[in-house]
């Protein structure tokens, strides 16, 4: 059992652009759908496929922004929201928000609310769907495990960050799926910062 923020992200380290999208993310190709021409390298495999990673998933938690972006995206035919996991959910937010079935809301410290995740997730990964920030909540209390990123073959320039933190990683695996590049990485920790430099002026 591990807590893992599993993601998206562009090449640059964001993993929405600064219009709140995601369109950059589906129209990039995976090994399926290839350019012509375009070949998967010796040893790529299907091992960090999402599919695979979720497989082993037994609770959810998401921040609001990436909650609200969702409910956006399923609804912009005019379909009724429908939160589209069947795992335990969580949201983390002080908004006031309407009920939605299979989710419930969350106002509070994340060390917190990571016991009964473990709990609901009975053995298997707890996902964080994201935001950044939310995942670094996690990692300031030493809860965060793994970082597990699907790097896109993509510049954005601006957007919301991957994870606004100093936090030091030991890569365990790499694959190359089409135009991503999916890591895991094990959080070590806080990375610290050079106590021999002098100190940024105060504004």
């Amino acid at each position: 059992m591990a807590t893992v923020y599993c993601t998206a992200t562009s090449l640059d380290g964001f993993i929405a652009d600064d219009d709140e999208s995601l369109s950059w993310l589906f129209t990039t190709p995976g090994a399926t759908d290839n350019a012509p021409g375009d070949t998967a390298p010796e040893g790529a495999g299907p091992e960090l496929h999402f599919d695979r990673f979720f497989e082993n998933v037994g609770a959810i938690v998401c921040g609001v922004n990436t909650f609200e972006w969702v409910r956006r995206d399923l609804t912009k035919d005019g379909r009724p929201f429908v939160w589209p996991y069947e795992l335990p959910t969580w949201i983390v937010t002080h908004r006031s928000l309407e009920p939605v079935d299979g989710v419930e809301y969350f106002a509070g410290d994340v060390a917190d609310l990571h016991p009964r995740l473990v709990e609901a997730a009975d053995g298997k990964d707890v996902w964080i769907v994201g935001g950044g920030d939310l995942a670094g909540q996690f990692a300031d209390p030493g809860l965060l495990d793994r970082v597990w990123v699907h790097q896109c073959a993509v510049v954005l320039g601006a957007g919301r960050p991957l994870l606004p933190r100093r936090l030091r990683l030991h890569r365990e695996k790499l694959e190359v799926n089409g135009q991503f590049t999916a890591m895991v990485f094990r959080v070590v920790g806080t990375e610290p910062r050079d106590s021999s430099q002098p100190a940024p002026p105060e504004d």
